[in-house]
């Protein structure tokens, strides 16, 4: 006899194996007792609780058809009473069924006396369990069972299932796909790869690359080239001759990809291949229709040799019954060879390309590979040496100026938005006259650079940011440009400051407040002020004030990786520089006692949005190098050229450097560059400050990777572990990959001696307790 009771109904949930979303429906529970008893109850109430739908059977023939029938994800099954019936005999029942191969069975065993010894697992794995549970009939720990079971083997398991489909797909896919280890070892070939190569797979599994025969047609260098890209985590492709069987050489067309895995590493390679020469009749066939000269016929031959050309080019149908099908794209294919709308790369590329046409073959090949670089979006991008050289840099690389998108997880984090604060709620705001006078005394610093924050954080009970603010934007006459009352000045930075997160460690009101008086400092230096209007400052100031709002305390990397509301929001591009503009508007006109913007018109308005959201996106840590490379090619370098000629010349005047500064184009770059630097300025700022945000933004790395390794998500930045980080060597790694040529420039511009020699100062300090061997903030106290 089988009794049946639902669950209470849950809506199916999603699951993400790599980018391919997969239904699942609610986990169905199998419970084998023969009687009904407190750990049964416990068992179907646990379930009901976790929205799992459940089935009893008392024998274990009822439990079998039972199983067959529902194909249920976890079995459990009791194991105390052998009386009634051998637990182990069930489970050997239930793994002889098909259906049994994705399931998770759970043996319930008795307690074990204290006076005795706990007896092995091994017996229970054997019979084709996959784990136990100790009798406890408290309904909590057996739902709290269900619940790790659900997220660590049910997942597991589904995404296997899952994986049945996908290599469904690749047996049918018509190109060859080849799977290798990361040491090159052959894992996979699908039929069109045996078919293409005439290979049996089982002549190739297994097999290392390097053990299969060679084409002698390849340039001596192509294999080094490739492996060298590849090995960077980057995509290769173009053309190679490959040996069959047969001992024939077969043109392809080869795309290599690298997949990213378990510690950020490259685990695998798949490589796509297909036939190549039915590509050159293709351009020899548009090249006829077209009517084009003998002399273009060959430069797109000569072209259809580089990767770029291939798919552009090599359309073809792969039935032949189609030729109303190949024709029309011979057409489209030509028109798109005639299109005259060039953007400035694109000029670039073409002039290359015809000065390969005439060059030996040594020379093309380089100018090969400056099409190559040309064609990364990562023009600005320094590349790395391998992992080993330096992994401290290489992780903070990765973490911080990449979207995350090394190895997608079906782990989901959802991100936890602050609730918007009821206005009722909020403290009344005092005045600027009314502040305390031990706040006021600190403040009366805030034009320093040693301006201590931290003294301030302790003293407002971690509202800086609304005091500083006062202090700033008064200074700045931001109100009087606004025109909005003080009150409503004092309601916005409250919202603002409450919608930081006080417990993150780093990215909280503070950080945002010591942005905020970096950015007032720069706002006063001479070149910058002469450079900027009112309306620059007052955008400035806003933005460093909102530029970290709603900070989860996790990268960008992160929230791509965990698949987070506002990764797919934001389509994994600048997820939390969009999040924190955005939300920043958001709370400014919600309500009208705190929009600062009231006042204003839709001109100015839009104006200065504009401003404030594309400084904000300037600290989103990927366009960083192009930022600082602009910046000293468009203003440092043609300043420093005019200054030297005016210094070699009597009489000239300084009109030319400051019809630099103040184009449109040059006041966004500074304006870009000087959130920039004071967002990541504490390696400038006094060394006891700066050791103390080391402190911080370590330990907040640390919690993000103490979650990616609770969550099985990619670590991505694996040398923040708690128990192995040197903290030295990443505040090394920061400022010689980050901090240092971008200071230099800000220094050039705006003339900041006082902050370059803290930067010294402090580097020097980290590399003295990196030469001890010290990993910690501070040198050890002595004996």
């Amino acid at each position: 006899m089988v009794l049946e009771g639902e669950g209470k109904m849950v809506s199916a949930t999603e699951e993400c194996v790599g980018p391919m979303r997969l239904t699942q429906e609610p986990i169905q529970v199998l419970l084998v007792f023969a009687k009904e008893d407190g750990q049964s109850d416990a068992f179907w109430w646990a379930c009901d609780r976790a929205g799992f739908r459940c089935n009893i059977a008392r024998t274990p023939e009822s439990a079998v058809e039972c199983f067959l029938d529902k194909n249920h994800e976890i079995v459990v099954i009791d194991g105390r009473h052998s009386q009634y019936f051998e637990a182990e005999a069930v489970c050997r029942l239930v793994r002889a069924t098909k259906p049994s191969e994705h399931t998770v069975l759970l043996a319930i065993v008795p307690q074990t006396p204290l006076d005795q010894e706990e007896p092995s697992v091994r017996p229970l794995l054997c019979a084709g369990f996959s784990r136990r549970y100790v009798e406890n009939i408290s309904v909590s720990a057996c739902y709290n069972e269900l619940l790790q079971i659900e997220h660590g083997e049910v997942r597991c398991q589904f995404k296997l299932r899952a994986c049945n489909s996908v290599f469904t797909a690749l047996d049918h896919c018509q190109e060859a796909v080849e799977i290798t280890s990361e040491d090159h070892v052959i894992q996979y070939v699908n039929p069109a790869f045996e078919h293409m190569m005439g290979y049996h797979k089982g002549e190739l599994i297994g097999k290392e690359l390097t053990e299969l025969p060679k084409s002698d047609k390849n340039r001596a260098d192509l294999l080094d080239t490739i492996n060298t890209c590849i090995k960077k985590g980057k995509e290769w492709q173009g053309i190679y001759y490959a040996r069959r069987k047969s001992g024939d050489s077969i043109q392809q067309h080869v795309k290599i990809t690298p997949v990213i895995g378990q510690g950020g590493k490259i685990r695998h390679f798949v490589s796509i291949k297909r036939p190549h020469s039915d590509n050159n009749k293709q351009v020899q066939k548009i090249n006829r229709d077209g009517d084009h000269s003998q002399s273009e016929s060959h430069s797109l031959r000569h072209r259809d040799r580089r990767k770029e050309s291939v798919d552009a080019r090599s359309i073809s149908s792969r039935s032949s019954d189609a030729p109303s099908l190949q024709n029309r794209r011979y057409s489209s294919v030509a028109r798109i060879h005639s299109m005259t709308i060039e953007a400035p790369i694109t000029k670039v590329i073409n002039i290359i390309n015809a000065a390969q046409e005439s060059s030996p073959v040594s020379v093309a090949d380089a100018l090969d590979r400056v099409l190559e670089i040309l064609r990364t979006t990562e023009l600005y991008s320094p590349q790395l040496a391998s992992k080993e050289d330096d992994p401290h840099t290489n992780d903070l690389v990765g973490g911080l100026m990449s979207d995350g998108l090394r190895s997608l997880s079906g782990n989901e984090y959802v991100f936890s938005k602050s609730t918007l604060p009821n206005m009722s709620q909020l403290a009344i705001p005092v005045t600027l006259n009314d502040i305390p006078p031990a706040i006021a005394e600190m403040l009366d610093d805030e034009d320093q650079w040693d301006f201590n924050i931290l003294e301030l954080e302790a003293a407002t009970c971690m509202r800086p940011l609304t005091y500083l603010g006062l202090k700033i934007f008064a200074r700045f006459s931001v109100c009087e440009f606004l025109s909005c009352s003080e009150a409503t000045l004092r309601c916005w930075l409250q919202v603002i400051e409450a919608n930081y997160h006080a417990s993150n460690s780093y990215h909280n009101s503070t950080h945002a407040a010591d942005v905020l008086h970096a950015t007032a400092y720069f706002l006063r230096k001479e070149k910058v002020k002469g450079s900027l209007d009112q309306l620059d400052e007052v955008a400035a100031l806003i933005a460093a004030t909102v530029h970290d709002v709603d900070h989860p305390g996790r990268t960008n990397s992160f929230l791509c990786n965990a698949g987070s509301e506002l990764a797919i929001l934001y389509n994994d591009t600048a997820v939390l520089e969009s999040h924190h503009a955005a939300l920043a508007f958001q709370l400014t006109v919600r309500d009208i006692k705190s929009n600062i913007f009231k006042n204003i018109d839709r001109t100015q308005f839009r104006t200065l949005r504009q401003a404030i959201i594309d400084m904000v996106l300037a600290t989103e840590m990927t366009r960083h190098f192009e930022h600082v490379n602009k910046f000293a090619n468009s203003i440092n370098k043609p300043m420093a050229a005019i200054e030297e000629s005016s210094s070699n010349s009597e009489g000239s005047d300084n009109e030319g450097p400051a019809s630099i500064r103040n184009s449109p184009e040059n006041r966004l770059l500074i304006k870009r560059m000087m959130i920039k630097c004071a967002d990541v300025a504490n390696p400038c700022r006094p060394l006891e400050l700066c050791i103390e945000w080391a402190g911080r933004i370590s330990e907040e790395y640390f919690s993000q990777t103490d979650e990616e390794k609770r969550e099985a998500l990619p670590v991505v930045m694996p040398v923040f572990d708690r128990n192995t980080c040197s903290i030295p060597k990443s505040q090394i790694s920061f400022i010689d990959y980050f901090i240092t040529d971008m200071f230099d420039a800000w220094d050039a511009f705006a003339s900041l001696p006082g902050l370059m020699e803290h930067l010294s100062e402090n580097y020097k300090y980290w590399k003295g307790l990196d030469d001890m061997k010290c990993k910690s903030l501070r040198p050890p106290s002595p004996p």
